[in-house]
């Protein structure tokens, strides 16, 4: 027991620290508790003889509770109204992505046809869980390219549980294809049948009742224990733990629940998420890794080109190549959800115990560099199509006496309506692409780039604007900015948004000609409206 208190308090220390450094370069956490598992492994020699059924067992959890996080964002609304870009894309691009890999990975190289399969079937897959996460940091999202790569995304995470279950069929000996099609389908139907019915009724009442009781404790404790009983009623129907879990998250999606659950068992999903990641740390040898980098790092090229090719055509057809290329890139990489297959596929000695440990070194690879990708699709992107990254390259416009809005948060979009109903000439300026794109879409005349920049200031001919309004919540960008506009122009009427007055004192040794408080203009108009 001493044992396992040691190697958990320095498993904890170790991942605690390298996260922290690593969010400095804005990788992904993923990464760390991998590296965490295989420091920890050659400490403590797991790769030995070592029993970790316990640690893969918690780590397994993991992906049930991402499964179960997914199943609570596939409402059948939300499918049915996203049904044409998710099922046609997403399926056009794992099955040509699987076909392209499989036949070289048998007819090239060489291997036996369950092992083709499984490694054409994991390879087409992406990384969810790090490319969805930047999106939403990024606001790409809502972005052209973010929307038909989060459809293609989910889609594969759709494929997962039928790509899982196909394992399970390959590992079954002395039954015939027909037979395990007609158990499957009969098994899966009374799983399905009982979810939707009945075990849908429990889970309402259960999770109505934890709430009327308001105890945070009592309403978490009733969801885990939906996940968990979901779980293990697929498992023992012959399936996988995650396939009740997706299940349990799609009618609780239906719910008005949904929210609240996805909130409170966030950050347990992540714990459970590190403990997979770290049992996949520990099978990595680093000697074999540094010994085959080549090897390894070749085969994720070749892979990652085969999709980013696929991705790139499917989009291009109904897209720009701007956003055919910036989903190439999103999407190119091997997911996580990998891991789940080759150590399924290697538990079940449907792969070698070699081939499988290098192919999760493959994915382990994929894992460490998409980050850096990702964080970096606009500068990536500009190598092969002008983009909006180069938008600091604006050309000049034809304007004078005009207002310039930087900034196009909430406070931003106000302003712009405010102007537009005076019917002032202006322009807005914004570092956000998402703002960008919003304030196209409202027919605004729009930027992307920074104010900051000599030639954006030349292009918005900042010496002829009347104004220049500045929307952004950030003291440093205010003097940044500020500072710029006053060396371009030391005449520029400045109109500066604070929060605070050490924001005003911060800024006063600039030449700012206005300034606007925030929380007084706020607190003038409120005491105002109530003497009426």
């Amino acid at each position: 027991m001493d044992s396992i208190l040691i190697i958990i308090s320095i498993s904890l220390a170790i991942a605690s620290l390298l996260n922290i450094v690593l969010t400095k370069f804005a990788i992904s956490h993923i990464v760390g508790y991998i590296i965490t598992g295989t420091i920890i492994s050659n400490i403590f020699d797991f790769n030995g003889n070592a029993d970790l059924t316990s640690l893969e067992l918690i780590g397994e959890f993991g992906i049930v509770f991402l499964m179960f996080t997914i199943g609570l964002e596939m409402s059948f609304s939300k499918l049915k109204r996203l049904r044409k870009i998710i099922f046609i894309n997403g399926f056009i691009q794992v099955t040509v992505s699987a076909l392209i890999i499989f036949l070289i990975a048998f007819y090239a190289i060489k291997l036996d046809i369950t092992s083709a399969i499984i490694i054409a079937l994991a390879f087409s897959l992406s990384s969810t869980a790090i490319v969805i996460t930047y999106l939403k940091k990024s606001k790409d999202i809502v972005t052209p390219y973010g929307e038909k790569s989060v459809a293609i995304l989910i889609f594969q995470d759709l494929a997962v549980i039928p790509i899982l279950l196909l394992i399970g069929f390959l590992a079954k000996e002395g039954l015939s294809v027909g037979d395990v099609l007609l158990k499957t389908s009969v098994y899966a139907s009374l799983v399905i049948i009982f979810m939707f019915t009945l075990g849908k009724k429990i889970i309402e009442w259960l999770l109505h009742f934890s709430s009327k009781a308001k105890m945070e404790e009592l309403f978490l404790g009733s969801v885990l224990t939906i996940v968990l009983c979901a779980s293990l009623l697929a498992h023992e129907m012959g399936f996988t733990y995650s396939l009740g879990a997706f299940i349990a998250g799609m009618i609780i999606a239906e719910s008005h629940f949904h929210v609240k659950v996805e909130s409170d068992i966030a950050s347990y999903k992540d714990l459970l998420l590190g403990a997979f990641f770290f049992s996949i740390g520990t099978k990595i040898d680093v000697y074999y890794f540094l010994s085959n980098l080549y090897l390894v790092s070749g085969v994720l090229i070749l892979a990652m080109l085969i999709k980013a090719v696929v991705i790139y055509c499917l989009i291009r057809k109904e897209s720009s190549k701007s956003d055919a290329i910036k989903s190439a890139i999103a999407l190119c990489q091997v997911g996580e959800f990998s891991f789940a297959i080759f150590a399924l596929a290697s538990s079940e000695n449907l792969l070698s115990q070699e081939l499988g440990s290098f192919l999760i070194l493959v994915t382990v690879l994929s894992m460490i560099i998409t980050p850096f990708m990702v964080n970096n699709i606009y500068k990536l992107a500009s190598l092969f199509v002008t983009e909006f990254y180069q938008a600091d390259k604006i050309s000049p416009v034809k304007i004078s006496k005009h207002t310039v809005v930087c900034g196009f948060d909430t406070l931003g979009q106000i302003v712009a309506k405010e102007l537009k109903n005076k019917d002032c000439n202006f322009i807005m300026i914004s570092d956000n692409l998402q703002h960008v794109l919003l304030a196209k879409k409202r027919e605004y005349k729009a930027y992307f780039g920074h104010l900051d920049k000599q030639p954006v200031l030349e292009s918005l001919k900042i010496e002829h604007a009347s104004s220049i309004i500045l929307t952004v919540n950030s003291l440093k960008n205010k003097k940044i900015i500020c500072e710029s506009v006053l060396d371009y122009h030391p005449q520029a009427n400045l109109i500066v948004k604070i929060n605070t007055l050490d924001e005003q004192q911060a800024l006063a040794h600039l030449n700012i000609k206005s300034f606007v408080h925030a929380h007084h203009e706020t607190a003038t108009l409120l005491v105002k409206q109530s003497e009426y």
